[in-house]
């Protein structure tokens, strides 16, 4: 297994439990990223999440591996969390984590031998995640959950950014949290689509630990207040569950 270490800085929602934004620089000035990362670790951010989408296994297409290096260049210290929404992961992941990417998440709907993508990140001595989409069961994860760093729960359909929260994936994190706790495991729950003020307390209330964020971020342009805005919402949860 990769050694977990403690690469990041975020919200103390609970005891014992860290929130972490992680930005998705899908909803970030391309024109311009080497001043959005910088604006990030301005703002004590400590994630960044990069949307890599190749228009096949999603319509999107975004960037690759040569672009993760040219940001590493421009921070070594932002904690680089690779999502890889794209065919055939196994045939790229070795450029990413080239690149600088320290986590690497795959779609266990585009691994056909799920085990052997995951012995095969171990080996590049990243972070292992593996995401599912928001029609996708998890019994695609659940005999792997040992053997992995973050599971990802998709609450949109993958694709493009600014969709709405699906609220039936919740049950996903809700679910993967009760495993979680059940079986004393350390993977991380992350989610990814639809974060905003509203709905971050509701995914941190369901379990996640990881919040990945997009326009909630980068929208208005005034990333440092909407970061405080996510972390404070973020710190309202216990009591969302307290009420459940």
């Amino acid at each position: 297994m990769v050694t977990r270490k403690k690469t990041s800085r975020g919200t103390r929602s609970a005891p014992g439990r860290e929130i972490i934004i992680a930005p998705s620089i899908l909803s970030a000035d391309f024109a311009d990223l080497k001043t959005e990362l910088r604006r990030l670790e301005r703002a004590g951010c400590s994630w960044v999440h990069l949307d890599v989408m190749d228009g096949h296994f999603v319509p999107n297409l975004t960037f690759g591996a040569p672009v993760v290096a040219a940001l590493r260049r421009v921070s070594s210290k932002l904690f680089f969390d690779a999502h890889l929404m794209v065919e055939a992961p196994w045939k790229m992941i070795g450029d990413f984590a080239e690149a600088g990417a320290q986590q690497i998440t795959v779609h266990a709907e585009a691994c056909p031998d799920l085990p052997k993508i995951i012995r095969q990140l171990q080996r590049l001595k990243v972070k292992v995640g593996v995401s599912v989409r928001p029609k996708t069961s998890l019994r695609r994860v659940e005999e792997v959950l040992d053997e992995i760093d973050n599971v990802l729960i998709m609450t949109v359909e993958p694709g493009f950014g600014g969709q709405e929260l699906i609220p039936a994936t919740l049950n996903k994190v809700r679910r993967l949290e009760l495993h979680r706790q059940k079986h004393g495991l350390k993977f991380r729950l992350q989610v990814d689509g639809g974060i905003n003020l509203e709905t971050a307390p509701l995914a941190v209330a369901a379990g996640a630990d990881v919040l990945v964020a997009g326009s909630a971020v980068f929208g208005n342009g005034r990333v440092a207040s909407n970061l405080r805005a996510l972390r404070a919402a973020a710190s309202e949860a216990p009591r969302l569950r307290g009420a459940r």
